[in-house]
């Protein structure tokens, strides 16, 4: 039986003290009985000699200092994992909340992961079809990948995660795919449209999903992606399962990161988030990619909201250095009613060239990407001219180019929610807009490849 202790000495909104304790550790988990026989978890922060500091799960309200009870339970964190999970919905701590029974677990993994030795890595280079153009054709999402998307305050950005969520699949193979879907400090209405989104397509069959909602305590936020992770790692590495993992809204965590740090009175670094949030969020990140010797693999799509809608802001800033790219929405596209808004031209994906050509999209995408970008990055530059100096400045081949950059926003980096495209759709609407600049023009193109695609009308 573990040893009970009726030492609290102190209460601090999230956070209690407990003196004389004995063999406690760190991330250790305890149990707090109230008077009235509730139950509420914790888990250990820090430990100094006697005396540990402890973080609640849930409201201190009601305990009395003299009456409450602390046990410790000798373990951290745990999720129990089986194949069950899929096509359930769990809370940020991994209690089902659809409505279904508690899942018998086939083992319990600590949450927290064991680090991934980099030289166990395969190098990522399958290409993952999301459906989405924009993603697809420019800025290739590659199995065992890390590419964040880059929001802002009032982006459809839980439109775009539902819609890759739902779209998602490794192409040319019957090996088994799976979704989990973390969502932090989000509201019922996101919540449910999450869901219900998930229930209508049929994705939820093959999905996890983990729901945090903004009134939850901030500590469950922390413990949410971690679920989310352990779960992944179980699916990819013990069952051989390719596994997309989504996270939203980073934002949201580093927030309760924030406001932890500051009940424990620690020293503030940028913006006031803690110094030590580029290794937390690397402990994230760096939980994706493949390992050699096994099927499975964990590519991951975090997204976060930019705060002021500024790239320098510590949270895109850190995510920019750990993950292999990103993939940025815009808010003068989204005003133009472009949907998604995805920002091709600061748009990144590291991995890109390791998933496209032949065998694994077509031969001709490559350069067909190159030439989309070279055009559409003219075409910017020509309407910016005509907005300054008026169309009559322009040269004709100019006009053809802001002509070009129009229908590239709306034929293809436009496409809706719905719509999910293969990557010989994306590149032949890539080949019918290119149709809109003279051939001369198309330099980034193999002269083999403007023989065999060019003259086509499609």
């Amino acid at each position: 039986m573990p040893k009970e202790y009726r030492t609290i000495q102190e209460v601090a909104g999230p956070l209690m003290l407990v003196r004389d304790v004995e063999g406690v550790t760190y991330d250790e988990l305890g149990e707090i009985e109230l008077a009235s026989g509730e139950k509420r978890r914790c888990r250990v922060l820090e430990i100094d000699g006697g005396n540990a500091l402890v973080q609640l799960f849930e409201s201190s309200t009601g305990i009395n200092l003299s009456n409450s009870r602390v046990r410790f339970l000798g373990r951290s964190m745990e999720l129990g994992v089986s194949e069950d999970m899929l096509s359930r919905v769990f809370d940020g701590l991994g209690r089902p909340i659809d409505g279904g029974p508690e899942i018998l677990p086939e083992k319990r993994l600590n949450i927290n992961g064991l680090p991934m030795n980099p030289a166990a890595r395969n190098y990522p280079q399958e290409f993952i079809q999301t459906g989405v153009s924009a993603i697809d054709g420019l800025n290739t999402l590659v199995r065992g990948q890390k590419l964040p998307i880059f929001s802002a305050s009032g982006l459809p950005h839980a439109n775009l995660a539902a819609q890759i969520a739902r779209q998602a699949k490794v192409r040319g193979t019957d090996e088994p795919f799976a979704v989990v879907f973390a969502a932090m400090g989000i509201t019922f209405e996101e919540a449910n449209f999450f869901t219900d989104s998930f229930r209508e397509t049929g994705a939820l069959d093959r999905s996890i999903m983990f729901i945090n909602l903004a009134n939850d305590p901030a500590v469950e936020r922390i413990a949410t992606p971690k679920m989310a992770l352990t779960a992944a790692e179980y699916l990819a590495f013990d069952k051989n399962m390719h596994v997309l993992v989504i996270l939203t809204d980073i934002t949201n965590y580093a927030d309760a990161l924030r406001e932890i740090s500051a009940a424990r009175k620690e020293v503030p670094g940028r913006r006031g988030y803690p110094g030590y949030m580029y290794t937390d969020l690397a402990s994230l990140y760096e939980r994706a990619g493949r390992q050699k010797g096994k099927n499975g693999s964990i590519t991951l799509i975090p997204i976060l909201t930019m705060p002021e809608d500024d790239k320098t802001h510590p949270i895109p800033d850190l995510t920019g250095y750990i993950t292999e790219g990103q993939i940025i929405l815009s808010r003068e596209l989204y005003r133009k009613g472009i949907a998604p808004p995805i920002d091709v031209l600061p748009s990144l994906s590291r991995l890109k060239d390791k998933g496209i050509g032949a065998g694994k999209t077509r031969a001709d995408h490559a350069n067909t990407m190159n030439q989309l970008f070279a055009a559409y990055s003219r075409g910017k530059d020509a309407k910016e001219l005509m907005v300054i100096l008026g169309e009559a400045a322009l040269t004709d081949i100019d006009k053809l180019y802001a002509k070009f950059a129009d229908a590239f926003e709306q034929e293809y980096v436009s496409q809706g929610y719905d719509a999910n495209r293969d990557i010989e759709e994306t590149l032949d609407i890539g080949w019918k807009l290119l149709r809109i600049l003279p051939r001369s023009e198309l330099k980034r193109i193999d002269d083999k490849f403007l023989d065999e695609y060019y003259g086509k009308q499609g």
